[in-house]
This record gives C-alpha cells, sequence and structure tokens, in this order.
C-alpha cells in the first residue's frame, strides 16, 4: 500500500467517526435522511484537504478532526439542496435524498447540517474559522443563485463562469484548507496559500466535473450524461463551442439548450469534440492543479505534503 493511500484511510477513518458521533438528533428522519446521504458514495475531498493541511503542520488533534466534520455536513446540506433546485433524482449513481424522503425532508434536513456545522464551530472556540465559514457559505449561496440566474444563458462568458464556480465550489474547497492551517496555528500567509491552493483544486474539479457530464461514463460519475445540457446550465467546454463553432454549430447547441430536456446530447458531444472544446476545458484544469502544488511548494517535505500534491492531481485522473 503507498504511503498517501495509507495516510488517507488513516484520516477518513478518523472522519467517519467524528461524523458518527457529531450527527446527533433526538428527531429520528433527521439522522436518517443525513446518513442516508453523507453514507452514499462521497469522496470526503473537503474535509481531507482539511485534515492534510492541518497535519502537513505537524497538527493532528481531534479540533481539526472536529472542523472536518463540520466541513462535510456544510458540503452535504449543499447537495441536498441542489438536489431540490435541480429536482435530481440520481446522485453518485444512488436515489438521491429528496427522491426517496420528500423535498421538505431533504430542505429541512440540509438546514439541520448546517446549523450543526456552526454549532461544531462554537465548540471548536476559533473566532477566525466563524468569519471564513460565514463568509463561505455566503459566497457558495450566491454562487448558487448566479448559477440559477445563468440557466439557458447562451451569452455567458468565461470570466463569468469561473466568477460561478469559485463561489459555487471552489469557496468551500478554500475554506476547508484555510481552517485546517488555522487549527494549526499557521501564519497568516501559510493560511493564505492554503486557501490558494483549495481554490485552484476545487476550480479543477468542477471543470472536471463539466467535462465527465459530456465524456464520462455513467457508472464513474453516477449520473446520466447530459444532465447539465437538460437543465440547461452553461459550462465550460459549451461556452468555447459557441464562441468558436460554425453559425451551423451554434444553431445545434442553442436548439439543444432550449430543448427542455430533450436534447440531442450525441450531436452537441460531436460537435465538442471536432472544436476542441473538451481539449480546452482540460487544458485549464491542468492549469489549476499546476497552480495548486505550486503555491505549497514552500511547505516541509512530509508525506502529507505528497498527499496534498497527490490529490490535486488525483481530479485530472478522472478524465481522458
Amino acid at each position: 500500500m503507498k504511503a498517501s493511500t495509507k495516510i488517507s484511510n488513516e484520516l477518513l477513518s478518523r472522519l467517519n467517526g467524528e461524523i458518527a458521533a457529531q450527527l446527533v438528533s433526538q428527531v429520528p428522519l433527521v439522522g436518517e435522511v443525513a446518513r442516508y446521504t453523507i453514507d452514499s458514495g462521497g469522496k470526503r475531498l473537503r474535509p481531507i484537504l482539511l485534515l492534510l493541511a492541518a497535519s502537513s503542520l505537524e497538527y493532528q488533534d481531534r479540533r481539526a478532526v472536529r472542523l472536518a466534520a463540520a466541513i462535510e455536513f456544510v458540503h452535504t446540506a449543499t447537495l441536498l439542496h441542489d438536489d431540490v433546485v435541480d429536482s435530481s433524482v440520481v446522485r453518485r449513481g444512488t436515489q438521491t435524498a429528496n427522491e426517496r424522503f420528500g423535498n421538505a425532508a431533504a430542505v429541512l434536513v440540509g438546514d439541520f447540517l448546517y446549523s450543526r456545522a456552526f454549532q461544531i464551530m462554537v465548540d471548536v472556540g476559533e473566532s477566525r474559522v466563524f468569519r471564513i465559514m460565514a463568509d463561505a457559505t455566503n459566497d457558495i449561496s450566491e454562487g448558487e443563485v448566479l448559477q440559477l440566474s445563468n440557466v439557458k444563458n447562451i451569452e455567458l462568458t468565461v470570466e463569468s463562469y469561473f466568477e460561478m464556480i469559485r463561489s459555487k465550489t471552489a469557496r468551500l474547497f478554500e475554506a476547508a484548507a484555510m481552517l485546517g492551517g488555522i487549527v494549526a496555528g499557521g501564519d497568516n500567509r501559510v493560511v493564505e496559500n492554503f486557501g490558494k491552493y483549495g481554490a485552484h483544486i476545487g476550480t479543477a474539479f468542477q471543470i472536471v466535473d463539466d467535462i465527465l457530464d459530456y465524456d464520462g461514463a455513467e457508472d464513474q460519475i453516477g449520473k446520466k450524461l447530459g444532465d447539465d445540457l437538460a437543465e440547461g446550465k452553461i459550462t465550460l467546454p459549451m461556452i468555447h463551442a459557441l464562441e468558436h463553432g460554425s453559425d451551423e454549430d451554434v444553431a445545434v447547441i442553442q436548439a439543444a439548450i432550449f430543448a427542455d430536456g430533450a436534447a440531442d446530447l450525441r450531436s452537441v458531444v460531436d460537435i465538442f469534440r471536432r472544436l476542441d472544446s473538451l481539449e480546452y476545458a482540460r487544458r485549464l484544469a491542468k492549469l489549476e492543479v499546476n497552480a495548486a502544488e505550486k503555491v505549497i511548494s514552500g511547505l516541509p517535505q512530509s508525506v502529507y505534503k505528497d498527499c496534498m500534491i497527490e490529490l490535486a492531481a488525483t481530479s485530472l485522473s478522472r478524465i481522458k
């Protein structure tokens, strides 16, 4: 077993134990819905990132594990709410909580997880944690609304796309890495660099997710291919194709966007491949990974730093 795999498994074991300990409610349905979603196959990337950042500064106290559990609760809450907004029925290859338990239960348990996360942060008692997480959750909410407002917006630019995903997705990666530095007593420069590292990784992961929606395998991504197209979400490959395609290409893509789920996915993917739109997105994801690795290059050498570099590379390993 690789040392990095052993370390990740050890951290994951501690994290899962803490999640179980913190997921306490007197209302049985709360625990049932929350455990169903948390245990549905997520990789725990954000909390593991926090634990790796803290461990790279030689800090492994339980306070870091508790904050990591809080990060996972916030992430799970966003998933519960997102699936209701998107009317999703499958996530990670399994039935979504809203499909199984109903929209009301999914939304309310999402609210519970948000509040439980902040209870944990109060218990940890680090003032900077509150500010970072308050700002992050606010930005995430704005990012979700921004994405909603840009559904079927064929004028969306690359710059606006990055603004949207940095709020919606990368922000929690950024906050998680910063919290790891803070709880470990890192100085302001280290904490800031951890934040940049997390933001780059989160951005890369979202770009790769957007690629996989058109060029992945359903058993790999845990949902139907073309969901973004069916929902009218404008992502990086589509922006590139709209900007570089012929009038005929643009007409096909626009028709698919406005087809309300009855889109010709194969024709759109063929256009993306011919215009190298998927490859364009891959190149930008690679740039984000390179930036993530560079920003932590000054950390002292350790197996935890190696794991952080490996985690960055993992985002690209999901695509061909």
